[in-house]
């Protein structure tokens, strides 16, 4: 399939969603709006944005997970502490670098915080065997801290 013999555009959706996406891409360039699928296209647009926050809350969940390991998993730090940073340090900086490319998603970091922490908090809970009286429900640090690239638990 070509992209001049193709089906019917919104047919071409289901079908071979790449050249779909190059089609509409042709026809906006061209200004031909009339034959552009104008739902799907609506619906992929939204989707970049769910897609940005779902990026977002992993990053921070994982950030948070392994600052949690740092904290607590005393039994394993020695061993482990090292790896553990540069999880927290690759975390931050791909955290910081959506942020940059994307500063409307810091309200919803602020917002979405809390949530992660008690699914890391889960997690790591969940991994390391750790007791749940061990860990603090409520966030043993602040977002800022979290992000701050220069601090870390004692």
């Amino acid at each position: 399939m070509t992209f001049f013999d193709s089906p019917p555009i919104k047919k071409l959706y289901e079908q071979d969603f790449n050249l779909w996406l190059e089609k509409t891409c042709h026809q906006i360039r061209q200004k031909d709006y009339t034959s552009v699928d104008w739902d799907n296209l609506l619906e992929e647009l939204e989707s970049l944005g769910r897609q940005e926050k779902h990026e977002l809350a992993n990053r921070l969940t994982v950030l948070l997970e392994h600052l949690l390991k740092l904290a607590f998993w005393e039994a394993e730090k020695a061993y482990n502490a090292r790896g553990w940073r540069g999880t927290i340090r690759e975390q931050r900086k791909q955290i910081a670098r959506l942020l940059k490319a994307s500063p409307s998603l810091k309200p919803y970091l602020t917002e979405i915080f809390e949530e992660c922490y008690r699914d890391a908090r889960e997690i790591t809970i969940d991994k390391t065997g750790l007791s749940s009286e061990g860990i603090p429900l409520d966030a043993f640090l602040t977002i800022e801290q979290a992000l701050d690239e220069n601090w870390l638990p004692d």
